[in-house]
């Protein structure tokens, strides 16, 4: 196990800019089950400071390379059971980094059905072949007659036969194969086209009815569109290479000659010059066109959960509104609009459903509903989805808050992504067993308001809604890369252990389910927890799970001060010793800058905490419990811009990002269709990766490029570079036109890289 160590963390330090004892310390932790966020924060000395996003890939890495493992392990045994290892080969095997290398390697060996060339052999052909490969100056027209028999009629019989063996001789080349996959990577243009018939039905592949670009620098999004289409067959792809060299000699079949020592030296050379052709052409530039197709899948599909990832730690860690009462609002036209008011610690107070829209029409009753409800449990803050009439909803709520007195409840547009899904949930039943479907979601979104992570922790993350394509992609990888993050993000900020719900505390660093469930079963028993010792008297929580825990979640106003912060249990006696030093309460001492930037980090040093987490101590000493988020702020929507038709090129508007993906963020300006902000647009500088200016739960301002009423489609830009465009601010300021600058100046966002398929594919999202 020692050398297998040695050997995975020599592989990984590399990629993740570490030393090899750095990588063997953490693979060390890793194995003996400790978590990636108790590693990152509590075990700095041992890993010499590896942070979390640097174990997330050693993490992701350490399972493949022992897949790769296992799998040489399997093919070295498999040879050698077939007694043709020999010590070149294995060499060869034991330096295979890849996958694919290592299904080179074992192709001539791997077990198979009866090939052609085992035929041709069977008929007494093997000879012949050899014999072209011996004499190059030879005939092999005339060293064929010799093979005229039995089973082989004719010259063509031979000749074909022979041809068969030389090209799986050529086809199991691991060395040829790795130069070919190669070249095509360099140099492979992907080509898409429409199958016929299928124009109208697969219209929003349209962008792709006739395309190509090269392999190697097509972008995730575009691939995965095209991946799309292909299987729901509205699209043919290929892969081609060599098509523009006008040389009667393919650069591919030069490779394959070159390999082969395969020149003009006579008719032997010339005949094996058509034989490496035609194993190009109907065998190797397939196989690697799938490998390449595979291959292309699998970097597009790593990409979109990177960015899947990406945007749901954004949503994760978006600023909580507080403690606050809330009202919940779920749009609905003809259902209704269900409505739960829930109070700062998201009791469920009281639910409603309200019918202001068509064909009740009671507006008068849902406001008058609504402010009895605001009045009755001192609402502050008014949560409504953005989904279908969510615009009307909002205006119904401007117009009740209107007619009450300051201080008035703020209102504000909330994601209702994944709402559903919790509201028919397991989850959602367990917390309200008597409370209709329906109404959950309501409640769902007042909380997510309060607290957007221990919502939506609730609610499995690949329901949330914040990636590109992630039905398409490997669900094992998308569900293991999102797990992670949510875990990240939780631990991150902290867990309230008296507050917090089952499936909150499941996501802290070391704790199950079950365990989750047992401590509040626990808490539910015998009452708030006083202390974090007390939590290794709930039933199945042992010392291991304890250290992977304890310092991730926090009592407020326990019996020990240090429980409400971030320290760990393990390093009270360092905490203390900092206190006595300072001679100073150690409540008194919490929060104060000042006397705690003074203290010299070294002096608390002894054999167990090192530098780092004596800092790590005094900074938390600093500021207790801090939250990592942003402070809470939301975007206020346009009056009288309720719906696409009512944008308007030049319109200046102020939007919330919902989504960012690699060529741009999606923006939602109140209309109930996001708009977007292609990459071109972010900034008046350019823009490699949307991320470096903008994240999920952004509030950002807008413009209106273009607006595509049909395809719901709307182009957005953030660039200033345009001159001033009208502010919106009412029916009149709508109809203003466009400054003449702007128009000349900036490129319509919706041109390029957001064509018909992308948008489409990417709103069904």
């Amino acid at each position: 196990m020692a050398a297998d160590i040695r050997f995975l963390a020599a592989a990984i330090a590399a990629e993740i800019n570490a030393r090899p004892e750095q990588a063997a310390a953490a693979i060390g932790l890793i194995d003996d089950g400790a978590t990636v966020p108790f590693i990152a924060r509590y075990r700095k000395e041992v890993t010499g400071g590896l942070d979390d996003s640097q174990l997330r890939t050693l993490s992701e890495r350490l399972v493949y390379l022992r897949e790769l493992e296992a799998r040489r392990s399997s093919i070295v045994e498999s040879i050698t059971s077939q007694g043709k290892m020999t010590e070149e080969l294995g060499a060869k095997i034991a330096k295979a980094a890849t996958k694919a290398e290592l299904e080179d390697l074992y192709l001539p060996y791997k077990p198979k059905r009866r090939t052609r060339a085992e035929i041709a052999r069977e008929r007494g052909l093997g000879p012949l072949a050899d014999a072209i490969w011996a004499d190059r100056t030879a005939d092999p027209a005339k060293l064929a007659e010799a093979y005229i028999k039995g089973e082989v009629p004719d010259l063509k019989t031979a000749l074909d036969g022979a041809r068969d063996i030389v090209a799986e001789t050529i086809s199991e080349n691991a060395d040829l194969l790795g130069k070919l996959r190669q070249h095509m990577r360099n140099g492979a243009t992907l080509k898409a086209k429409v199958v016929d018939g299928k124009q109208e039905a697969g219209a929003k592949f349209s962008d792709y009815f006739d395309h190509s670009e090269r392999w190697a620098t097509v972008p995730s999004h575009r691939a995965l569109a095209m991946l799309r289409g292909w299987n729901e067959e509205v699209l043919t792809l290929s892969i081609e290479v060599d098509q523009d060299d006008p040389s009667p000699v393919k650069p591919a079949q030069r490779i394959i000659a070159l390999a082969f020592d395969i020149r003009d030296r006579g008719a032997a050379d010339r005949w094996l010059m058509e034989a490496a052709g035609w194993t190009w052409r109907v065998k190797l530039s397939v196989s690697l066109s799938l490998d390449l197709m595979r291959e292309l899948r699998e970097r597009s599909e790593e990409d979109a959960i990177h960015v899947f990832a990406r945007n749901l730690k954004d949503l994760l860690l978006a600023a909580p509104a507080g403690s606050r009462a809330t009202m919940g609002l779920d749009p609905g036209i003809r259902t209704g609009v269900k409505v739960a008011v829930v109070d700062g610690t998201g009791k469920l107070l009281e639910t409603t459903t309200v019918y202001p829209f068509p064909p009740k029409n009671d507006i008068r009753g849902t406001q008058a509903e609504l402010a009895s409800l605001v009045r009755k449990h001192k609402v502050e803050l008014i949560a409504i989805g953005n989904g279908t009439g969510s615009r009307e909803t909002e205006k119904l709520v401007a117009d009740m808050l209107a007619s009450l007195p300051a201080p008035k409840p703020t209102k504000v547009i909330v994601s209702e992504a994944g709402a559903s899904v919790y509201s028919a949930s397991e989850t959602a039943s367990a917390e309200f067993p008597n409370l209709d479907v329906s109404l959950r979601g309501a409640v769902s979104i007042a909380r997510r308001l309060q607290d957007p992570l221990a919502e939506l922790v609730k609610i499995e993350p690949k329901s949330i809604g914040v990636g590109q394509y992630q039905h398409d992609v490997d669900q094992t990888k998308l569900s293991r890369s999102l797990d992670a993050v949510v875990e990240d993000a939780v631990n991150a900020v902290g867990v309230d252990l008296n507050t917090a719900s089952a499936p909150l505390l499941s996501r802290v660093a070391g704790l199950s389910r079950s365990i989750a469930e047992a401590i509040v079963l626990h808490r539910d028993q015998n009452g708030a927890f006083e202390s974090r010792k007390e939590l290794l008297k709930v039933a199945r929580l042992g010392n291991r799970t304890f250290e992977q825990a304890a310092g991730f979640l926090r009592i407020p106003n326990g019996k020990e001060p240090l429980d409400a912060s971030a320290v760990h249990p393990e390093a009270y006696g360092v905490a203390k010793k900092i206190v006595a030093a300072c001679g100073r309460d150690l409540r008194t001492l919490m929060g104060d800058s000042a006397t705690l930037k003074g203290l010299d980090p070294r002096k608390f040093i002894d054999e167990q905490f090192g530098l780092p987490t004596v800092k790590d101590i005094i900074a938390e000493l600093e500021k207790p419990g801090r939250d990592p988020r942003p402070g809470f702020k939301t975007a206020t929507f346009a009056e009288g811009i309720d719906e696409i038709g009512d944008l308007k090129p030049g319109m200046l508007l102020e939007g919330t990002v919902t989504n960012v993906a690699a060529f741009g963020a999606f923006v939602d300006i109140g209309v109930h269709q996001d708009g977007l902000v292609h990459v071109s647009q972010l900034a008046d500088r350019f823009v490699k990766d949307p991320h470096e200016v903008v994240k999920a739960g952004d509030v950002v301002k807008v413009r209106v490029v273009e607006v595509d009423v049909k395809r719901k489609r709307i182009g957005l830009t953030m660039r200033k570079d345009g001159g001033e465009a009208p502010p919106v601010s009412g029916s009149g300021a709508r109809d203003k036109p466009v400054n003449s600058k702007y128009a000349k100046t900036e490129k319509p966002a919706s041109q390029g890289a957001f064509g018909a398929a992308l948008a489409e594919a990417l709103k069904r999202k």
